[in-house]
């Protein structure tokens, strides 16, 4: 099977440019490695189920957005798939106290062992980055998902955040997983 992974220099229009594209210069980092210094890493690998068809609603969730909205997270785009150069918002917050975070989808792999994406930071977004989100399907049939992710501040009240921040994006990427297990399972 050919692998299909496709990043935001492979779109038709290409990397969008600094002013509306990513807010930081190591784009797709998070798909070829290694994570850049002067940044905060985030690893968490998890795993939500076995066999293919625990794989391919993985998956599914994952690209359409499902799995974040899952969270209680909003997103809102005009596609209902991840694919290089797609524009999406991403907000969190209770009621009308929300953060919302603009970001780009960089890269995508649709393939029979590995979905996923990820995204990166554009302006207005109150960090600078990319978090990439992948689902694997092992040899022996178990289904594993993975957030990878760098990350710093962008503006000052994430900087005056530090560390609390840090510990927020560790149990977001948390609850990822364990929405979408749930989602796998029907719950």
């Amino acid at each position: 099977m050919t692998r299909l992974i496709r990043s935001l220099s492979d779109s038709p229009a290409g990397p969008s440019g600094r002013a509306t594209g990513p807010n930081y210069p190591e784009v797709g980092a998070t798909r070829t490695g290694p994570l850049p210094a002067g940044y905060h890493h985030l690893h968490h690998t998890v795993r939500i189920g076995t066999g293919r068809a625990a794989y391919e609603a993985a998956g599914a969730a994952v690209t359409t957005w499902a799995m974040h909205r899952a969270t209680g997270a909003r997103v809102d785009s005009a596609a209902e798939q991840a694919e290089p150069g797609v524009t999406l918002e991403v907000s969190l917050g209770l009621g009308p106290v929300r953060f919302t975070a603009p970001c780009q989808v960089i890269w995508t792999t649709y393939t029979e062992k590995e979905t996923g994406f990820a995204y990166g930071t554009r302006g207005g977004h109150p960090e600078c980055g990319e978090e990439s989100f992948v689902v694997d399907l092992h040899d022996d049939g178990s289904v594993w998902f993975t957030v990878t992710a760098f990350s710093r501040a962008a503006v000052w009240y994430t900087r005056l955040g530090g560390p609390v921040v840090r510990a927020l994006q560790h149990f977001y990427a948390r609850r990822l997983g364990r929405s979408l297990a749930g989602l796998v399972a029907g719950r």
